[in-house]
């Protein structure tokens, strides 16, 4: 591996010589790109293949995060500064007449992931491979990302994510590994030599599921772990040649777009029938194939499956994989010749589920009908589950048959799949505190009293090399010339920052740092999008999902209300920049009209001469990783304001106040542990807290209606969504909204907080004229943010859960 920038020249312009047949002159960005990540590749896959060698060599323990989403956002520029040679790199590249930055930005970002989820497990394979720990990513490999974001005339338009269209050069196809999932037909029954009974799966449409491996590197570290990646391919005799030579063109490839589609894109719409079932069918796509291909690895080294659960644990991200304990069954069962009661004691001791949702409503259900047409034998086992579990429960509760119905894993013609999660593993975690301690209490209170021993917390968190050391290379700097660099490796010891919240000398050269990100923010915003952001303004960011209870909507009622005040001539206090960004899901209406109302509000202020200078909003479209590296460093006001109860964690509040960002929030998710850590003094929170909301929903005495007839400011803001923005807004466009605030009695408590959102927005404004002081703010968040670093999180699972071990070469 080249180490000097001389070094690096040379095998540079050899690569890019081998893989194109050109010069350096002649080659495209695209081209230098791919020569540089191939150099990568070569010195990764050597300590991959070490790693993987070792793993099966020693027998080790090891866990597989299974989830439909890994937002891994871009490699070369981390796998550059994890391999140390980041700066040999850059300096010859610039001695040819390179740009680094230009290589870093012809990388796509993978588009694997939608939000959080992609998010938190992308920096948990990171994590894993950092600290050393044998844990390994299993997923799908879409074609199409989630959806590429457009914004015209103010409404979202979605458009084809192709990631993989200049190919993924990080990646390894495994055809040899491939392994055969199967659906519809049916199962027919028959007894073996020993009488006990065999089941038969015939007249199904099989899919070949094919893996895609990438290495996942660790910080300065030998190990290599792997995100495998399952592609849906069609077996060769679904081609209909018969229908082809026809002329039935359509006909004798039908099947093989059917099979195709299951990793053609992240999250079909499920507004149609269909599309729901292509839900469905990637969910046991790659549980199924995830689970043969451990198993099959499993017997390379072990002849007892029986001991499978000491060495292999299958952590579930949510319940989209929570199909492993079904699926796992039916290999123990019909393929490797267990009985029952082995299979079900191998399968609870190995899997292990998170929880992500405090909603009920939100806990996935999938028709009885839908489940029996396309996975025959699946259902069997979980009719056969739901039988042995309810029969448990009535010994338990012999005289509460209702209490038995609710919990029930089948009932109301569903298969409630965290009940499965929840029966099948012998861990069940929350996310933050207070979600955990929701789900004992409120969501999942039945199953909390039956299974206590199963309940536990791991909070979230980020990876710091991604969202510090890589995106804020100028803080990292500050940080390391003042505590030196084991917080690269340590981040707690970020902590040992608080000793300069007095420092002038440091607190000054924090402020310089952010400005000078606000700037490189605002040349960014006005050369992709065409926006000018005043780099003297507050930069005030909300980035997530676009979701009623994360409330985008009260942030877009306070901006409404600054916009009267501003045009009434009213002083708002220093300038101020709103900046949100965020996907709707396609078929969500209510979200799509929030962007709508988020892009004619910026329109409405950008027209208003009087708010030059003072006010600003903008909706940044298509937001993603790349994008997302660029808005915290510059980020000064982080908001995190969903209802209180309903955000399960949040991820985005800790990469905000990593970046020195201070949060206004309400008492939700990981927001409470955040105020706990670094004070009420430096946490701007807001609203009702988690009891009054209960107590609330409980007992229904909250009237929307009585709020807005208190409140002038809410009053003036209603009558802009119904016309006053613009002319060329039809009066009933944002109606939808209108209506969940009052006919829908306000479900998410937006009216309700709003006055206590406008007095912490004043008092932030307020604190921000003290520059010092906000500095001090902003420097004690920075310290205390490594506790949330995801190296901690990954510790907890590591020792509490998965029993790993650090492995040593």
């Amino acid at each position: 591996m080249f180490t000097t920038k001389t070094a690096f020249k040379r095998d540079f312009k050899r690569k890019i010589n081998s893989l194109f047949g050109k010069s350096l002159e002649e080659s495209s960005v695209n081209d230098r790109y791919i020569a540089l990540a191939s150099l990568l590749s070569e010195e990764i896959n050597e300590r991959w293949m070490d790693t993987n060698s070792a793993y099966l060599a020693r027998e080790t323990r090891q866990v597989y995060y299974f989830s439909l989403e890994f937002l891994v956002g871009q490699f070369l520029e981390s796998n550059l500064i994890y391999l140390g040679v980041r700066e040999a790199c850059e300096q010859g590249l610039k001695e040819m007449g390179l740009s680094l930055g230009e290589l870093i930005d012809a990388e796509p970002d993978a588009g694997l992931g939608n939000g959080g989820l992609g998010r938190l497990a992308a920096c948990f394979l990171d994590s894993l491979a950092a600290l050393q720990l044998p844990g390994h990513g299993c997923g799908i490999r879409y074609k199409y990302g989630l959806f590429s974001q457009k914004i015209v005339d103010g409404y979202q338009v979605e458009l084809p994510d192709n990631w993989l269209r200049e190919s993924n050069v990080w990646e390894i196809r495994k055809s040899d590994k491939a392994v055969m999932v199967k659906f519809g037909g049916n199962i027919r029954s028959e007894l073996d030599n020993k009488g006990n009974p065999r089941f038969i799966h015939e007249n199904y449409l099989p899919v070949m599921a094919v893996p895609y491996d990438m290495p996942i590197l660790g910080y300065k570290g030998n190990v290599v772990n792997t995100l495998r990646l399952w592609s849906a391919e069609a077996v060769d005799q679904l081609f209909d040649f018969a229908s082809f030579s026809r002329g039935e063109h359509i006909n004798a490839v039908s099947n093989r777009y059917a099979v195709e589609a299951i990793s053609e894109v992240l999250y079909p719409d499920d507004s149609n029938y269909k599309n729901r079932q292509l839900r469905l069918k990637q969910q046991y796509f790659f549980v199924s194939a995830g689970l043969q291909s451990i198993v099959r690895r499993y017997k390379k080294n072990h002849s007892d499956l029986s001991r499978f659960a000491e060495f292999i644990c299958i952590q579930i991200n949510d319940t989209h994989p929570a199909l492993a304990v079904l699926e796992l069954m039916r290999i123990l069962m019909d393929e490797e010749g267990f009985g029952w009661d082995e299979a079900w004691e191998v399968t609870k001791s190995t899997i292990a589920y998170t929880n992500h949702t405090i909603m009920p409503e939100a806990l996935e259900k999938w028709p009885e009908d839908t489940f029996r047409e396309l996975l025959p034998r699946i259902h069997m086992i979980a009719d056969e589950l739901n039988r042995r579990f309810c029969a448990e429960l009535m010994k338990v509760y012999p005289q509460d048959l209702d209490r038995v119905s609710r919990m029930a894993i089948i009932g109301d013609g569903q298969i409630r799949m965290a009940h499965l999660a929840i029966v099948g593993s012998f861990s069940v975690n929350g996310v933050a505190a207070v979600h955990s301690e929701l789900l004992k209490s409120v969501v999942l209170r039945e199953f909390y009293e039956y299974y206590p021993e199963k309940f536990n917390n791991k909070t979230n968190g980020i990876t710091h090399r991604r969202w510090l050391l890589k995106s804020n290379p100028s803080l990292s700097e500050l940080i390391s010339e003042n505590i030196g660099m084991q917080w690269i490796r340590d981040p707690v010891q970020m902590r040992f920052m608080t000793r300069f919240k007095g420092d002038k000398q440091v607190l000054g050269a924090l402020g310089r740092i952010k400005r000078d990100n606000k700037i490189a923010f605002s040349n960014m915003l006005k050369e992709k999008y065409g926006i000018s952001a005043d780099p003297d303004s507050i930069f005030d960011f909300q980035v997530k999902r676009i979701h009623a209870y994360k409330r985008q909507l009260l942030n877009l009622l306070h901006i409404m209300y600054l916009f009267d005040q501003v045009k009434n001539g009213i002083d708002i206090g220093p300038p101020r920049t709103f900046l949100l960004a965020g996907k709707a899901a396609p078929s969500y209406y209510y979200a799509k009209s929030v962007i709508k109302l988020a892009a004619e509000l910026s329109q409405a202020i950008e027209s208003e001469p009087r708010c030059k200078g003072k006010l600003a909003c903008f909706f940044l479209e298509n937001y993603g990783i790349r994008l997302a590296e660029h808005i915290f460093p510059a980020a000064e006001v982080s908001e995190q304001i969903s209802t209180a109860s309903k955000e399960a964690s949040g991820t985005s509040n800790m990469k905000f106040m990593m970046n020195g960002a201070l949060t206004v929030g309400t008492g939700d998710g990981a927001n409470i542990e955040i105020a706990d850590l670094v004070g009420e003094e430096n946490f701007f929170r807001f609203g009702l807290t988690v009891d009054e909301v209960l107590n609330y929903y409980a007992n229904g005495n909250y009237r929307a209606v009585d709020v807005l007839e208190n409140d002038e400011r809410l009053k003036r803001a209603f009558e802009l969504m119904r016309g006053g923005l613009s002319q060329r807004v039809p009066v009933d466009e944002f109606v939808g909204i209108l209506r969940s605030l009052t006919d829908y009695n306000d479900e998410f408590f937006v009216l309700k907080d709003f006055d206590s959102y406008v007095a912490v927005q004043n008092k932030l404004a307020e604190a921000y004229l003290d520059r010092d002081r906000w500095n001090a703010m902003s420097l004690v968040n920075i310290a205390h943010s490594g506790c949330f670093s995801s190296d901690n999180t990954i510790s907890q699972y590591a020792r509490d859960i998965w029993r790993l071990d650090k492995f040593h070469f």
